[in-house]
């Protein structure tokens, strides 16, 4: 039994970056069918390790609604993190802006302390 769940999680974990690559550049969250389906549909263990194909059926639609929010929630926030890289951290004149960036106490304009 245990080597049944090691294998099934094994090809669920290969599905699911096989469908993350598909998405583009966005990185999908995978999703478990057991924890999915003891958690979200409180069926005994013993019913989830058959994964029957009702119980399959329902899975992948769960799969889709939730990936069907995840895909531009994340498409957004990497849009977002992008403007803010590009404009608001890329002043070519003032380098300071820059995340991680040490600030320096002097200018180049100001003359050497003495």
């Amino acid at each position: 039994m245990r080597s049944t769940l090691l294998a099934l999680a094994a090809a669920l974990s290969f599905a699911g970056q096989a469908q993350a690559q598909t998405t583009g550049t966005v990185p999908l969250t995978n999703i478990n069918f057991d924890m999915w389906c003891q958690e979200q549909e409180h069926l005994p263990p013993d019913r989830c390790d058959k994964r029957l194909p009702e119980d399959d059926a329902k899975f992948q639609a769960y799969v889709a609604k939730i990936q069907g929010y995840e895909v531009p929630y994340l498409q957004d926030r990497q849009e977002k993190a992008d403007m803010n890289r590009v404009i608001f951290h890329n002043d070519p004149i003032d380098h300071s802006n820059k995340p991680g960036t040490p600030t320096s106490s002097t200018t180049p304009d100001s003359p050497p302390s003495h």
